[in-house]
């Protein structure tokens, strides 16, 4: 039986709030043990985050998906795998667990529970960046999802772990990941003035991949599934 929504909304929220504990957790104990080494503290965030990624999206995708991300949300109603009717409750969801897990991580650091980041990510470089970042995403995930769907939570993993070094951005690739680390001055904040043109960046990667994919696997729509991990429908 498929799960029921209130479990799937509940999935969502820890899924998520887990992943930016990671994300933001790794990247205060990265930058507190690299001794002032960049480089150093993004590959602690980057290893943690790509297995954190691994790890929640096996727990949770048999009960919701583990979507983790409006991007991912919006794009599989798109495409049939869930009611849009149900897709706001998935954003809401994504939005209030990121923000629980930037909680989270600044409590077990002795931090100040919420506060706005000063770290600039803005300019072309960066909204191009989050544009492929989240465009590549999306391709792994449709095209792990028909043919290997075990395969999902290790590809995107592994994607995120590559696409942190390879963009200028370091691959936020999630809007309720982005407006999450707004609230967070620590190395993997955002300034909040910077948040909407990432997300608006990482929308049209997420559009145009899934455009891209309707064209190479033209079955995509017509047999609706949920990302990222399949479950029984019942």
């Amino acid at each position: 039986m498929r799960a029921s929504l209130r479990h799937r909304i509940v999935a969502e929220f820890f899924g998520t709030l887990f992943l930016l504990a990671a994300v933001v957790g790794s990247g205060i104990m990265g930058e507190r043990l690299a001794g002032g080494n960049v480089a150093i503290a993004l590959l602690a965030n980057t290893i943690a985050t790509g297995a954190a990624l691994v790890a929640l999206i096996l727990a949770f995708g048999p009960v919701s998906g583990a979507h983790l991300n409006p991007a991912v949300t919006l794009a599989d109603a798109w495409q049939g795998g869930i009611p849009w009717r149900e897709t706001p409750q998935y954003i809401l969801a994504q939005v209030v667990g990121a923000f629980a897990g930037v909680v989270v991580a600044h409590m077990m650091f002795g931090l100040a529970v919420l506060s706005a980041s000063t770290h600039e990510r803005s300019g072309p470089a960066q909204w191009f960046s989050e544009f492929v970042a989240t465009f590549g995403l999306m391709s792994v995930i449709w095209g792990c999802v028909r043919q290997r769907p075990s395969a999902v939570p290790y590809a995107v993993g592994a994607y995120i772990t590559a696409a942190y070094w390879f963009t200028a951005s370091t691959s936020f690739a999630n809007p309720a990941v982005t407006i999450a680390r707004s609230a967070s001055n620590t190395f993997a904040g955002i300034r909040p003035r910077d948040v909407a043109g990432f997300v608006g960046a990482q929308l049209v990667g997420a559009f145009a991949a899934t455009l891209l994919f309707q064209w190479l696997i033209p079955a995509l729509k017509q047999v609706p599934t949920t990302l990222l991990v399949e479950h029984d429908e019942g």
